[in-house]
């Protein structure tokens, strides 16, 4: 028998028999799932956005079967449907959940703030922050090339006269477009925070309004109208405090620059 053919058949021989070793050693160290896992797994939407605070649908699952206080209702792109059916599965009380949206705390539209560059590279907002602070007049503003568009698994936003703008019909709060914003714009709200500020800019009055004609000036008018003191002032900017908001709206009139706003409402409106 040629010694190239004998080489072959010891090949085929050698892989026949590693076949057999690594199917036995897999029947022999299979790791059971838990039955209980399966079907919470199978209800999770499984887009692995990290919205429940763990890695994934998989670790969520695991979680919700292994470990005493895991919450049924983390899931926000589930929501309560998702949650109702992980609780039957469980056999434990259902959990109200609350929804949650993303927010764009900024209103600096092209209506109100402009390019100051030519930017030439990639159309990424990450990558347009790295050189000088960002195209826009307002350093902290949208810079409107859509890294949140992209990121959005809902197509929940777009890019509407150079900022982002959120949907609510679509948007399921799972939080990927707060990681990926390079100026932090998005904040997740409940259906119980109905009043914000629509800006993110902490430089002085003068500064902003050279940069946006609708960002903070810090003026205090708000701060003066609310009478649950929710509103102060943190470096130049105003901030609402939910936990004492009423959602009375008395701070909206009062501001000069309409920069505080209803959940729901357009910015420029």
């Amino acid at each position: 028998m040629p010694g190239w053919l004998i080489g072959i058949i010891s090949v085929a021989l050698l892989g026949l028999l590693l076949g057999v070793v690594l199917t036995v050693a897999a029947k022999l160290f299979k790791v059971k799932s838990n039955p209980l896992t399966d079907k919470e797994r199978e209800e999770l939407p499984g887009i692995n956005c990290g919205a429940c605070g763990y890695v994934g649908c998989d670790s969520y699952a695991e979680a919700l079967t292994k470990q005493e206080g895991v919450e049924p209702n983390l899931c926000t792109p589930g929501g309560e449907s998702v949650a109702r059916k992980i609780c039957e599965i469980l056999d434990i009380p259902f959990s109200q959940m609350l929804a949650k949206h993303a927010v764009l705390r900024c209103a600096g539209s092209l209506d109100h703030t402009t390019y100051v560059m030519d930017w030439q590279s990639v159309n990424s907002c990450a990558a347009n922050k790295t050189f000088y602070r960002g195209r826009s007049s307002c350093y902290q503003a949208c810079l409107g090339y859509g890294d949140c568009v992209l990121a959005c698994p809902f197509d929940a936003i777009q890019i509407v006269n150079g900022i982002a703008v959120v949907n609510r019909n679509r948007c399921t709060g799972c939080g990927i477009c707060v990681d990926v914003c390079p100026n932090n714009l998005f904040m997740l709200t409940t259906g119980e925070d109905l009043v914000y500020v629509a800006c993110s800019s902490h430089a002085k009055g003068k500064d902003t309004r050279k940069g946006c004609t609708t960002g903070c000036i810090a003026c205090n008018r708000c701060v003066k109208a609310c009478k649950f003191d929710a509103i102060t002032i943190n470096h130049n900017l105003a901030v609402i405090d939910q936990g004492k908001c009423t959602q009375c709206g008395d701070c909206i009139p009062v501001c000069p620059v309409k920069i505080i706003k209803r959940i729901g409402v357009p910015c420029d409106d």
